[in-house]
């Protein structure tokens, strides 16, 4: 009789193996579970939180913040008229330098978010005006009509603007920095010029 029960038994299933197999294959059916879960919650969230996808930079009322600056200073600063569609995300006056120079900054951004940053200095000295230049070299394959300006193009390995342009008139500097076209400088350039010959 012994011997037929130990053969039985041998062929019974080891109730702890069962056990241990099924706690097994639940342990991996749980963390699926759970990970559809987080899956789930992440995309309910994604899809529930509301985005604001409004500009997140005011504008600036550049003309203001020129005239404040022409009635501290007696200068003439630019405030070009813009075209339709741009707008001033910026103007700054600086009128304690410490290299002397009396500096206005006002950028533009344009109606495809190019920009053009203007840096107009009085007084200016030679280091001043050529640290505006650095890591610019002139470029000669300028499409651009206006000649009153010099163009500039980021030198080898440098990460500039792609465009920048100079003016220098009676000791005082424009500067244009720009990611607009070539054609939409030469717009500001005229505006910026009739500012100076006001």
């Amino acid at each position: 009789m012994s011997a037929i029960n130990s053969g039985q038994d041998s062929q019974r299933p080891d109730p702890e193996d069962s056990a241990a197999k099924h706690r097994a294959n639940q342990t991996v059916v749980n963390l699926i579970l759970s990970l559809i879960a987080c899956l789930g919650i992440v995309v309910v969230t994604v899809l529930a939180v509301p985005r604001d996808d409004s500009n997140r930079i005011k504008p600036v009322d550049y003309v203001a913040a020129a005239a404040a600056a022409e009635a501290s200073s007696k200068l003439d600063v630019a405030t070009p008229a813009l075209p339709e569609g741009w707008w001033a995300n910026q103007a700054k006056w600086n009128e304690t330098a410490a290299d002397g120079v009396k500096v206005w900054k006002v950028g533009f951004v344009g109606p495809d978010n190019q920009y053009i940053g203007v840096t107009q200095g009085f007084a200016v000295n030679p280091t001043w005006v050529a640290l505006q230049t650095v890591n610019f070299e002139t470029n000669t394959e300028s499409t651009a009509k206006n000649t009153t300006w010099t163009k500039w193009k980021p030198g080898q390995n440098t990460d500039a603007d792609p465009h920048l342009w100079t003016l220098e008139k009676d000791g005082n500097f424009i500067a244009m920095r720009s990611t607009a076209t070539e054609a939409e400088l030469d717009e500001f350039a005229k505006l910026l010029e009739q500012e100076i010959d006001k």
